[in-house]
């Protein structure tokens, strides 16, 4: 199973979970059955308001699951349509949401639970 981090830098298993998913510079996905990471730069992270696609960096990779620190409803539908389930980070580091993860600890979120706002407005878009 591959899971997916969005996070600011690449420092592997001590990487902090990014705040919101659709502007993370990148992404760090681990292997659950290699134990392999791999970064994906995600270049789509500079857009309008509305104009979120960061599923667009992860297009044509096999991701099993996205684990956020926030996320708007727009992006959970656009993920959810392409199989890609969506839990909630716990710790906000990467190895400890790995053993949450494992442990089946995280907590899965739907399409009408957003976790994240930008300021006056939602991350709906």
């Amino acid at each position: 199973m591959i899971v997916c981090f969005p996070v600011e830098q690449n420092n592997g298993v001590e990487s902090a979970v990014f705040g919101h998913f659709g502007s993370a510079p990148g992404f760090v996905t681990y292997n659950t059955e290699t134990e392999e990471l791999d970064f994906i730069d995600n270049k789509n992270m500079v857009h309008e308001h509305g104009a979120c696609n960061p599923a667009a960096a992860l297009a044509g990779r096999k991701v099993d699951t996205v684990v956020v620190g926030g996320i708007g409803r727009g992006a959970i539908m656009k993920l959810a349509s392409s199989g890609v389930s969506v839990v909630r980070s716990k710790s906000g580091v990467i190895a400890d949401d790995i053993k949450s993860f494992i442990n089946g600890e995280l907590e899965m979120l739907s399409e009408n639970m957003q976790t994240c706002s930008h300021g006056t407005h939602d991350c709906s878009h």
